[in-house]
This record gives structure tokens, sequence and C-alpha cells, in this order.
């Protein structure tokens, strides 16, 4: 048996991840998750060496029937709750974190149909997205105003360039976003097919981490656009504001997704190949004291982010529930997301680097692929400086007031 093999159980008839440590049940979902991950994991080390577009891994994504979770029932959907859609990411990214990366973007782009479409427009868009099996990317990076959406006779021109568009290439549509005005806050969400004339997708994405998630530059040259390609009208208020909190939470659940992947590919890996160190006076690098406190450090880290993580899912999809959600409320949802990613980031970044302290020299070899967590989790943890999430928790505690709305949370 190879080494890959021994190291990735999901190519036997083994749990895919410690079930003890990381336990999986996902309802009568369970059997759909497990198949597709263990299909994800068998490729994933060499995938995140080869970098590229992953387009029949995303037809697995297509296939497995886990693309609707998110849509309303009444719309063909399954309506599945958030918490349930972040625990599949969180257990996906412990084994393919770009594709744990795309599936989630696929529930935010329903997401903003749901809080910014009309209801024609979320039967149309929504309907379609189910019968048709569409896989949905994004041109949304609100940072980026270099896409302008120009008012002509009876419609609307696009032109310009989004970069960071994750999911982008291969999609069967996008949700853009175009500035109104000079405020990138102030913005209006389009939705387009993909094959639009003018519209091209650019496979330009070089990031040293989630090397397939298919975030490159989305060009668009005098892209028609209907007026009932808008979506809305929708004034703004808490409850569309909630789009940038599913989005933080999203990013939440693919650092600890990695930090599981770590702990559990590092602890196979002590188990079954490390060698201890002469100096230890043990036989077996398990029963190395130094080890097993290296071990029982990071399992802290993981444990204390955990139930943070959950617990912004239970508040956000609380107030996903409300028809009228207020500020007030609104804000709490930012706070324990805040929270959440805080703590979820500096324990994932901790856990995927301290754990070749405890597996050794050896466990740097490129054939394991073991720094592709870290990797993941440092380019995923500077989306948006979380040192901001620390500074609104402070400022809630000195002044009582929750953070603002914006782009980020």
């Amino acid at each position: 048996m190879s080494a890959e093999a021994r190291l990735h159980p999901s190519l036997r008839d083994e749990p895919l991840l410690a079930a003890h440590l990381f336990p999986v049940d996902f309802g009568n979902r369970t059997a759909k998750v497990e198949r597709l991950a263990r299909r994800l994991a068998a490729s994933a080390v060499e995938r995140d060496r080869a970098g590229g577009s992953p387009q029949a891994e995303r037809e697995l994504l297509r296939d497995s029937g886990l693309l609707t979770l998110a849509v309303p029932q009444q719309y063909g959907g399954q309506g599945v709750a958030w918490p349930e859609i972040y625990r599949i990411v969180r257990y996906l990214a412990a084994v393919d974190s770009s594709l744990a990366h795309l599936f989630a973007f696929q529930h935010l782009q329903v997401a903003t149909i749901v809080l910014f479409g009309s209801p024609d427009q979320q039967r149309h868009w929504l309907t379609r997205t189910v019968q048709e099996r569409w896989f949905w990317g994004n041109a949304t990076n609100g940072r980026d105003t270099g896409l302008v959406l120009s008012p002509r006779e009876e419609h609307y021109e696009l032109n310009g360039s989004k970069s960071f568009c994750s999911g982008a290439l291969g999609a069967d549509a996008l949700v853009i976003s175009a500035p109104r005005g000079r405020n990138p806050e102030d913005r209006v969400f389009i939705v387009l097919p993909s094959q639009r004339e003018g519209l091209a997708v650019n496979s330009d994405w070089d990031g040293f981490g989630q090397r397939q998630t298919d975030s490159g530059t989305v060009q668009f040259e005098q892209v028609f656009v209907d007026a009932s390609e808008l979506l809305g009208p929708v004034g703004p208020s808490p409850r569309t504001t909630l789009r940038a909190c599913l989005s933080q939470l999203i990013l939440t659940q693919l650092y600890l997704g990695n930090a599981q992947g770590a702990l559990d590919a590092a602890l196979r890996y002590t188990r079954e190949q490390s060698r201890a160190w002469p100096a230890s006076g043990v036989a077996n690098a398990s029963d190395d004291p130094f080890i097993q406190q290296r071990y029982g450090e990071l399992w802290l880290r993981y444990r204390s982010a955990l139930p943070l993580a959950e617990h912004a899912a239970q508040r956000l999809q609380s107030a996903w529930e409300k028809p009228a959600l207020t500020a007030a409320e609104r804000a709490e949802v930012a706070l324990a997301i805040s929270e959440a990613k805080v703590v979820s980031a500096r324990a994932a970044l901790e856990i995927t680097s301290q754990i070749f302290e405890a597996m050794g020299a050896r466990a740097t070899s490129s054939r394991y692929g073991f720094d592709r967590f870290w990797r993941n989790v440092r380019v995923h943890s500077l989306h948006d400086p979380i040192d901001y999430k620390v500074r609104d928790l402070g400022h809630w505690l000195l002044s009582g007031q929750g953070p603002q709305p914006s782009l980020y949370g």
C-alpha cells in the first residue's frame, strides 16, 4: 500500500475523519456528504499541487444533489437551515478546502437572490437553479470598483472588470455587483447567465492557497443587462445586510475545516509513521510526552473555537427566520460571528502550522501535502483583517454599540 493510501483513509472503507473526534451526522444527507467527501479526498493532494480549475470535481458537486440546500422548498430546493449547511462546508473543507469554498459560495449566491430578489425574480432564478442543476459563480468583490453599470435607452450595460470572482469559471450563472455611485457599499446586485456576449472569465487566480477556487478576474465589455436582471427593488434593511454575515461565517467554517483536516492527518501520521526521538526514552512517537502535550494544546485551540462557530450559526439562523430583523438584532449576530471568526482563524493558523512540530521533518515531504492546510487558512484569513473584528468587539464592550453593517460584516 502506498504512503498516500495509508494517510488518506478515503481510499479505504474506514472513517474519512476520526469519528470520535469529528462526529459526522447530516441526517438523511450523511451518505451523500460522505460519498462526495471521499471522492474529493482521493485526489485532493495532487490537485492542490497542480492548481488549475477543478471542473471534474465541480461536476461531482453538481451530481451530489447538494447544490440546492439553500434554495427554499417552494422553488424546488431543500430549504436546509444554515447551521447544517455550514457543518457540511466544514466537513468538506477538512478534505478539500477549495471545493468546500466553491460549494459554500454556491449557497451564498442563492442567498443573495433570496435577500435581494423580488418574488418573481426568486421564482425565476431559483427554479431554474434546481431544474437545470445550475452552478453559481460570483463577481461581487465590493472593494473592486472597476465595474461600471450604465443606463441605456431601455436597458443597462456593464463595462470593466471584477477580481477575486470565486466560482466564475465554468459557472452557469453569475451574481454580480456594481456600485450605484462613488460609495462602494452602495451597490446593486445583478444576475446574468455566464455565456452572455461580452462577458469573459479569466483563469488567472494564482494564490498559494485555495488554489482551485476558480477565483480569477471577470471582464465585461458592453455586456447587455436587462432591467429584470437587476435584483430588487429592495431597500436597505438589517435583513439584506445578512449577506455579509453569511459570507463571514463561510470563512469561519473553512478555517475550522482545515484545522480538522490538519489535526486528523497529523494524528494518523504520528500513530502510523512517526519515529520516536532518541532522547524521549519511549519506543513509539505516540508515547512521547512532548508530542502528547503538543496535540493536547492544539486540540484545546480547536475545541475552544468550535462552540463559537456553532453558536454564531444558530444566531444567524434565528435572524434569517425573522422577516423584520432589527438593527440591534443584526448587530448581535455580527458580534457572534466576529468572535467565532477571530478565534477560529487564530486556532487554525496555529494548528496547521504546529502539526509539523509533532510530526517531524519527514512530514514536510511534498508528497503528503500537509502544508496545504496552512496555505489555505493563511490565504483565506487575509480576506479581511481580523484586527477590525477584534476592534469591533472592543468598541462594543466599551460603548455598548454594536458594529455597523459593512461589506465585511
